[in-house]
């Protein structure tokens, strides 16, 4: 811990590699900070390779931000960026992600005539002319926690592309999770759930906004690993906050089922099982693609909301690899509660 801390905002980056998109993410915070009425420290956090690190090292340079050699777990350099900061307020914000010109100045004012923990802006992800983005760019599980501060009022927990914390209550409750399923995703919903169970308020501040990359949702292989991983994730968290746990049916589970028992068919029979192995997956599909088809999008908004519900089968997939991974079988038919029971969503 640093005992010498001072007012101001503490910048704190995760990264490893994704050099260029970093050094748009250093450059729109610098620019942030120059409109700040109070001292900014920017700090980058970086485990990458070499050739990267060299890289990372030259454009904390140009932008005047610090660099700091840190382990693989997110969590992880979080908190170290946070021991080695200066100020009272930490801004924790990813390395694909462009803070806008006010935001620092919009959160200092809001921080401090507020006896809020923290304050969280929305996320928005960067439009792009691809056809993967525009089949999810309607997925919750894309884009909802990202955006939710957009909506106001008392948030339990925001991503961690976007978000602003006194670092007093930060260290009460003693910080990030250095351990967990995933090196990645997870660990900012289990510090928020932490928070909320020491009686400390997260805010939304809706124009305090910052523009997340296109390159990690414009792509099926990139949507595919972010979704992928959130699955897991989830799964990590009901075995952390068992309170949050509830019975959740997996299509890909059911699917998967229907698969083992026509394989399991005796020879007259397999044809038939090998159908409604498949009626099931066109089902579990279009279960999926049912709840975002809104009458009048035609024919293109149909094959839409199928594609959209293809892709967010990783985060199925995920949640499934996660029950083995965890040992816990039982997980293949349970996920988590985002939020407390008898509490509305945000």
């Amino acid at each position: 811990m640093n005992d010498a801390v001072s007012p101001g905002v503490s910048a704190v980056i995760p990264v490893r590699g994704r050099v260029a998109a970093t050094e748009r993410t250093l450059a729109a915070l610098r620019a942030a900070a120059d409109r700040c009425p109070e001292p900014v420290e920017i700090l980058l956090v970086d485990d990458s390779g070499r050739a990267d690190t060299d890289r990372h090292r030259a454009h904390c340079e140009r932008h005047g931000a610090r660099y700091l050699r840190g382990p693989r777990h997110v969590g992880a350099k979080r908190n170290l960026g946070v021991r080695r900061a200066s100020h009272d307020l930490l801004l924790f914000i990813d390395s694909d992600c462009r803070a806008s010109p006010d935001l620092l100045e919009r959160y200092v004012a809001a921080i401090r005539s507020s006896d809020a923990a923290g304050l969280a802006g929305p996320t928005s992800v960067e439009a792009s002319p691809t056809a993967v983005h525009r089949v999810m760019r309607h997925s919750a599980l894309l884009h909802g926690d990202l955006e939710r501060p957009a909506t106001g009022g008392a948030l339990e927990w925001a991503t961690t592309s976007n978000l602003l914390l006194r670092r007093a209550v930060f260290e009460a409750v003693g910080g990030f999770v250095e351990e967990s399923l995933t090196v990645v995703s997870g660990e900012d919903v289990d510090l928020g759930i932490r928070l909320s169970a020491h009686g400390f308020r997260i805010l939304a501040e809706p124009e305090a906004e910052v523009v997340h990359d296109r390159l990690s949702s414009d792509s099926v292989r990139a949507v595919w690993r972010r979704l992928y991983g959130y699955g897991r994730s989830e799964q990590w968290l009901t075995v952390v906050h068992p309170d949050r746990r509830e019975p959740r049916w997996n299509p890909v589970v059911a699917v998967g089922a229907a698969a083992v028992a026509a394989r399991a068919a005796a020879p007259a029979t397999r044809g038939r099982s090998l159908a409604l192995g498949r009626a099931a997956a066109a089902l579990a599909l279009g279960l999926r693609a049912g709840a975002r088809h809104s009458p009048g999008r035609g024919v293109r908004g149909v094959a839409d909301a199928f594609a959209c519900a293809a892709l967010e089968s990783a985060f199925d997939v995920g949640a499934a690899v996660a029950a083995f991974q965890l040992r816990r079988p039982g997980l293949l038919f349970s996920g988590f509660r985002p939020t407390p029971r008898g509490a509305h969503d945000a």
